[in-house]
């Protein structure tokens, strides 16, 4: 892995994006762009913030653009100080147009995209998937790793399979870019329906292909429903988890209608997830 990206609001700035983009750049040697999303539509204020009963007030506009310039300068020198402790190679954009076709640009060009899993670059406070995390998964053009509020190491791998290409698309985008972590204890599940055999789908081929890539993986098969079965197994896990999946191959309209893995996971884990899909 040579580049990654880590989407940044400078009004409301994530921490957990910033520390895990950082560790990541330090294990893999990789080049980390911090990539602050100054989208000209969003500001810290609401424009009834600016009514007064002439009009809009210019003056106290112009405060507040200040304000908020100055706080998108702060976040800038946060993660440019924390880069520089690290001792890590990084550099900083500044995407100035609308923020979900800016982030989708810059994706073309990254190994790796690392968002905060509750990222919405607006005014309110959404539950997870926001509509902007949702949006940006259906298009980015790079794997994204999806990260929670808090950092932490993790200790164990979860590989997420169906037998689709795309689940074994997501194993092996993660494999090429986090080998350091193929020593590291890794759980390949797999759930099929309350009728179906305990057999992993292709069996054979798929524990050929993982004993290459990941010689300590074990392998979970469970009966029934899988958003169901999957979560509640992984909630007993005791260990810090890494989940790894492939998503959002639907249409915008299916998505309506039909939540992906993806989204379950974000609902009821805090736990980071590495999503990768094939087209």
């Amino acid at each position: 892995m040579k580049k990654i990206i880590a989407a940044l609001d400078g009004l409301k700035f994530s921490e957990n994006t910033k520390n895990y983009a950082i560790e990541i750049a330090k294990q893999t040697g990789a080049h980390l762009v911090g990539v602050f999303l100054d989208d000209f539509t969003y500001t810290s204020y609401k424009i009834y913030d600016l009514v007064i009963k002439e009009g809009v007030s210019e003056r106290e506009m112009r405060q507040y653009n200040e304000k908020d310039k100055l706080t998108r300068h702060r976040a800038v020198l946060d993660f440019e100080n924390a880069c520089e402790k690290a001792g890590i190679a990084y550099s900083v954009h500044h995407d100035r147009n609308i923020a979900f076709r800016e982030l989708l640009h810059e994706s073309i060009y990254a190994d790796l995209l690392i968002i905060d899993s509750k990222e919405t670059l607006t005014h309110y406070e959404e539950k997870a998937p926001t509509r902007f995390i949702r949006d940006i998964l259906a298009e980015v053009q790079c794997p994204v790793l999806l990260v929670p509020k808090k950092y932490f190491p993790p200790e164990k791998i979860i590989m997420l399979y169906d037998g689709e290409p795309s689940s074994v698309h997501a194993i092996k985008m993660f494999s090429y870019m986090f080998p350091l972590l193929k020593e590291h204890p890794t759980e390949v599940i797999c759930a099929k329906g309350l009728y179906g055999d305990l057999h992993v789908p292709d069996n054979r081929l798929m524990k050929e292909f993982m004993k290459r890539h990941s010689p300590k993986a074990e392998f979970t098969v469970l009966k029934g429903h899988a958003e169901k079965e999957i979560v509640t197994h992984l909630k007993k896990e005791k260990e810090n988890i890494l989940i790894v999946l492939g998503a959002y191959r639907r249409g915008t309209v299916s998505r309506w209608f039909r939540q992906s893995m993806a989204d379950v996971m974000m609902k009821e884990l805090k736990s980071p997830l590495f999503i990768a899909h094939n087209r």
